[in-house]
């Protein structure tokens, strides 16, 4: 049996999370500060001291992290570890309402709907019910199912869902209403559970029926919660449920990486879990391990200028003395080039491809990066947002230009036809047929006096192409295309963006030729399957959002498009907890650098909507964060070219301050606490 030399493994902020047994603890983890150590040595600790471990309930975000943590503890321990409880709370909710079903008048065989199983039950319905035979357009089977789960794991009305984010699917509140009761009643009938309802019924479980409650409360004795700050209201819910009697719980996560609120992660958790548990001990790991120390004093300002938060400040042992830098870039393409040639000049320098990556806010900020990659011959990959010259609305558009530049493009007509209601794949290829085939056009006409069509061919015919340049007749064709693309995409409204970017990427090219060449040359599949054959040190650069790089690192990162209404996004402009996770969002991304951090701008930017407004070029305002308190000490500039809780937390704490409150009086006033708003 191996001993472990916790004191010297560990530094003394982590040494006492892990030496933290009995009671309630908050493990504030500043980014890069060794939360998974923690969460690892812990379990060992636990395990050696003598506590069974089947008693001990690790609930993570991914079952991959818990697997690689169990692993690492047993490999730091003993095979004892590997007998922890360990998964993610749907895994965890699965296996226990498999035990306790027929208490919840379910069937222990029940099914779970996976995502596509769901959205074609809720089609069924949608059908049976009549709705694909409205008058308008009614929100297609994930649009719905979209909205549904965003309630539930929201806590929130469906009709403050559907007006908060889906508004353009407001007159059909009523009958998605009706949808979603048909579907409970569906689901309950066939022994049927979605990926929600697992939260759902383990709430109902716990809250319900008092036996289940205590024998799980009893069972799980020592709870661990990772991430803490992610979760969502169910969630933290569940976990305080679960802790209600013995009280011995330990969450673990960062208020200042809390930025999941559109998957229903909910700030407050992790804020108010001291007023839950009132003898909370608070323990904050602020030694970093991954950034230098000028890119912390950055971050540590950020965070610094926040509304509420838990009082850190991070430091590092890490050598290095690179301030971050500001580029005020001349619009996007001079963004761009920058980074283009910085990304070839620190490859020279020998930093490979694969430890530097580029953030932003939104997919459709690297539109016009991903051109100039590609152009460069410079390979990337992409995380969270599909990739620019993939994007179905990007291929509708071209395809229109492939018809223009060579009007025997079959294939672009095809899909330009099939964009058209009422045109399927036959029509579509009699139309095709007919215009080269003299016999086929009777069979073509019908289809052919279609009001779509008429307009296509009008516009192909008035088409000068000699004296038309890319973005000019991208131009013609988006007022053609804009009721085809609202027609047939539910989120039409976000793509907007993307052929923004495209009109600004063509109006660069007086040649149409030159325009779809660039566009088709260097796919991205290619470019990233070829990189390792021709070049042993070519890797690929990282592309991503910021939310899908948390939790990740890299030698180099550049941070672009930091301007008012895109970090912060113009969605929280008027939104105070809005503009709050904005700024932890610049946090999370500045606090993935370890060497080198390049916070850019475009000087010159086109409004987000403004394409199909008709706007034009606007100065942009360099991000608020980076223009309040000291921050502007914090970096190098470079030219190219809380507030109090609410009243009714207020009155919360104050009743849990209270001496002589029992059990029975702790679950009442968490009940009410973790009160749902609509009742699932």
């Amino acid at each position: 049996m191996k001993n472990i030399d916790y004191k010297n493994e560990l530094n003394p902020a982590q040494l006492a999370a892990v030496e933290s047994v009995e009671g309630a603890y908050l493990v504030i983890a500043g980014a890069g500060s060794g939360k998974t150590r923690v969460l690892v040595h812990r379990v060992a600790y636990l395990v050696e001291k003598g506590i069974k471990p089947e008693e001990i309930l690790l609930l993570t975000f991914t079952r991959r992290a818990s697997e690689e943590m169990l692993r690492r503890a047993s490999s730091l321990l003993d095979e004892r570890c590997s007998r922890v409880s360990g998964g993610t709370f749907h895994a965890f909710a699965n296996a226990t309402l498999r035990r306790y079903a027929k208490v919840l008048g379910l069937s222990n065989n029940f099914s779970i709907l996976d995502q596509s199983d769901a959205e074609d039950t809720i089609n069924l319905i949608r059908t049976q019910m009549g709705f694909n035979k409205t008058e308008k357009r009614f929100p297609r089977k994930k649009a719905i199912l979209e909205v549904i789960s965003k309630s539930v794991n929201k806590s929130a009305k469906l009709e403050d869902v559907i007006y908060d984010e889906y508004p353009q699917f407001l007159e059909f509140s009523a009958e998605i209403k009706k949808i979603r009761e048909e579907y409970y009643k569906y689901k309950l009938a066939k022994s049927l559970l979605d990926y929600d309802d697992l939260l759902v019924y383990l709430k109902k479980l716990l809250t319900d029926h008092e036996e289940a409650h205590l024998s799980l409360s009893r069972k799980y004795k020592y709870i661990m919660v990772d991430e803490y700050q992610d979760t969502n209201k169910l969630q933290a819910y569940i976990a305080c449920l679960l802790a209600s009697e013995h009280k011995n719980i330990m969450v673990v996560g960062d208020d200042a990486q809390s930025i999941y609120s559109f998957r229903g992660a909910n700030f407050r958790n992790i804020m108010d879990f001291p007023q839950l548990f009132k003898n909370t001990k608070i323990i904050t790991l602020e030694e970093n391990y991954r950034s230098t120390q000028p890119i912390l004093n950055l971050t540590n300002e950020v965070i610094r200028m926040a509304k509420e938060k838990f009082e850190k400040n991070l430091y590092t042992k890490k050598k290095g003395e690179k301030q971050p830098v500001f580029i005020d870039a001349e619009d996007e393409n001079a963004q761009s080039r920058y980074i283009a040639d910085k990304i070839l000049e620190l490859r020279e320098e020998g930093v490979e491809l694969k430890d530097m990556a580029v953030l932003f806010r939104s997919g459709w900020h690297s539109n016009d990066l991903e051109v100039e990659l590609a152009s460069r011959n410079i390979p990337f990959v992409k995380y969270g947002g599909q990739k620019f010259v993939e994007a179905a609305h990007i291929k509708d558009v071209i395809s229109y230009l492939r018809i223009v530049y060579n009007t025997g493009d079959q294939v672009s007509w095809l899909r330009a036809l099939l964009l058209i209601p009422g045109i399927g794949p036959k029509s579509a290829e009699k139309i095709i047929s007919s215009f080269s085939d003299e016999k086929n056009k009777a069979g073509a006409a019908s289809a052919l006096k279609k009001e779509e069509v008429v307009k296509l061919l009008h516009i192909l015919k008035e088409m000068d192409l000699s004296q038309q340049e890319p973005a000019k007749i991208i131009e013609i064709f988006l007022e053609y295309y804009q009721p085809l693309l609202k027609n047939k995409y539910d989120d039409f409204h976000k793509r907007i963006n993307d052929l923004d970017s495209l009109l600004r990427i063509a109006s660069r090219y007086k040649s149409l030729e030159q325009f779809l060449t660039d566009m088709a040359l260097e796919p991205p599949e290619r470019s990233l399957a070829e990189a390792g054959l021709k070049d042993k040190d070519d890797s690929t650069l990282t592309l991503s959002t910021i939310h899908s790089a948390k939790g990740l690192e890299w030698h180099t990162v550049f941070l672009i498009y930091l301007a008012e209404g895109h970090l912060p996004s113009y969605l929280s402009l008027e939104d105070e907890e809005g503009i709050e996770e904005e700024r932890r969002l610049f946090y999370v991304a500045s606090t993935r650098a370890k060497e080198n951090l390049f916070l850019l701008k475009p000087h010159l930017d086109r409004s987000p909507r403004s394409m199909m407004d008709g706007g034009g070029p606007v100065l942009t305002q360099v991000s608020r964060f980076l223009d309040e308190g000291r921050i502007m000490d914090k970096f190098v500039r470079v030219e190219d070219t809380g507030d109090e809780f609410d009243a009714g937390c207020d009155e919360f704490t104050e009743k849990l301050g209270q001496k002589g409150s029992s059990d029975k009086e702790f679950l009442k006033m968490m009940q009410e606490y973790f009160r749902d708003k609509e009742d699932y």
